[in-house]
């Protein structure tokens, strides 16, 4: 079965965290929700709280096929400065396996070169920050293993993308309209 980790850090975008975290888990995805720092408590950016599965340190990145990184302004930069988690996403993507990112969070790959010559999305703000990519307005873009996505407004969208990488789409699709999405 995949196993996808999401990561969490002080300022997180509490939406796009969750929505992924919830779709996955209704479609029977195992994804663990990860602080990146040893608190298991972790305050999103609208001051809610979520307790994670995990800490960093307990995370075995073998068992793993895709790493997620959620937006926030604060989260974002505190996810960029873990060294560990960035050396993570760096093997990840140069393994071949999935990474995602939204809002905020894609101007991490940028920043670390994943987005030369990649089709890509961000929160309007930091587009800026994806060197090299091919900047769109969609939604969502899968390019090869990297997804990237927009902000909360399209954290659904995204969740049912990263979803759709390891489940049949008629699921994804059927999940759709379960929860009435459009």
């Amino acid at each position: 079965m995949s196993k996808i980790a999401i990561f969490f850090a002080k300022g997180y975008e509490e939406i796009e965290a969750l929505a992924v975290v919830d779709v996955c888990r209704r479609l029977g995805l195992s994804i663990d929700m990860v602080s990146v720092t040893e608190d298991k408590a972790v305050e999103g950016s609208h001051r809610i709280v979520v307790n994670m599965d995990k800490t960093f340190s307990e995370v075995n990145f073998d068992e793993y096929d895709m790493l997620l990184l959620p937006g926030g302004g604060e989260g974002t930069r505190n996810l960029e400065v873990h060294q560990a988690l960035m050396a993570q996403i760096d093997a990840f993507y140069a393994a071949g396996k999935y990474i995602g990112a939204i809002c905020a969070a894609p101007s991490i790959f940028g920043h670390r070169g994943i987005l030369r010559g990649r089709r890509a999305c961000s929160y309007p703000d930091f587009e800026s920050h994806l060197e090299g990519a091919v900047v769109t307005a969609g939604p969502v873009e899968i390019d090869g293993n990297v997804i990237t996505s927009r902000g909360m407004g399209t954290a659904i969208d995204f969740a049912l993308a990263v979803a759709g990488l390891f489940v049949e789409q008629e699921k994804v699709d059927g999940l759709a309209r379960g929860i009435v999405y459009r």
